[in-house]
């Protein structure tokens, strides 16, 4: 009876890992048809899921190189890196969220396929977004160190911490607004400027430790001003870890993944396939 037992967890063990290959190969699969659909090859190609972000983000240290505040006086917490590290994980946020709407449209004849799922074309647009930008975080970061206007990280286990969370917490309402925004259109063309309108909550162009209370307490809530405080943290030495809790997070990502895996789910019984 126990070798039976034995044999039966092994068969399972090797029917999960054979499972996860297959599945892992249907992602990379999928991530090289959406560079490939969306950069081609032309021009400098896939690069431009690295400089485009790259380009957003020196926007927005740009306009942070001349600031004066006193919030950056005598300390090593310097307004282009501020910028670049805080911004560049918002849009982290912002395109995987903003581009999850039509996801089901554009990918709709992949369904044919028996191994394609909503969640494997969801899954393969949050790591090609999060993989880009990440890499152009960190190329900025060190561009900044050479011209010395920022420093390097101080701790980059955090920075990397931080954007996985968010990145986390993206897929998870990306999954969410996938399902809300088929064959809707007014909820679709609501998620972009909303994306805008949670940029002064998520601690975008602030330290918590600026704001005074009661407005802190509250920002203690928003998951996303958690992720931009832990990328801080990890990048600048003076900056306070007493902002972001990884179980509050894990917590609210876990239970957000839930939601939008059982939305998928749901819409999953209603997509018609022509």
């Amino acid at each position: 009876m126990e070798a039976k037992v034995y044999k039966n967890n092994n068969s399972s063990i090797r029917e999960f890992f054979c499972g996860l290959r297959i599945q892992s190969r249907v992602i990379g699969a999928l991530i090289l048809r959406e560079l490939h659909t969306r950069y081609g090859r032309e021009n400098i190609g896939y690069l431009w899921i690295i400089l485009e972000p790259m380009l957003f983000a020196i926007g927005i240290g740009i306009l942070h190189a001349g600031s004066d505040s006193s919030e950056f006086a005598m300390t090593d917490i310097k307004p282009v890196p501020f910028a670049i590290v805080g911004y560049g994980t918002f849009i982290i946020f912002r395109n995987i969220v903003n581009r999850s709407g039509g996801t089901i449209e554009a990918n709709a004849p992949l369904l044919y396929h028996r191994m394609v799922s909503l969640f494997d074309m969801l899954f393969a647009r949050t790591i090609l977004e999060a993989a880009g930008i990440m890499c152009s975080v960190f190329i900025l970061i060190f561009l900044s160190y050479c011209l010395g206007i920022g420093g390097l990280p101080v701790r980059p286990l955090y920075i990397l911490l931080g954007q996985l969370y968010i990145t986390w917490l993206s897929f998870a309402i990306s999954a969410i607004v996938c399902a809300a925004t088929y064959e809707n259109a007014t909820i679709e063309r609501l998620i972009h400027p909303m994306t805008y309108f949670a940029m002064p909550i998520s601690a975008i162009f602030f330290m918590m430790e600026w704001i005074p209370n009661p407005y802190r307490g509250w920002l203690e809530w928003v998951p996303m001003a958690q992720c931009i405080e832990m990328v801080r943290y990890g990048q600048f030495d003076s900056a306070s870890g007493k902002y972001f809790d990884f179980s509050y997070l894990s917590f609210f990502c876990t239970i957000t993944t839930l939601i939008g895996l059982l939305a998928l789910r749901a819409i999953r019984r209603h997509i018609t396939l022509n």
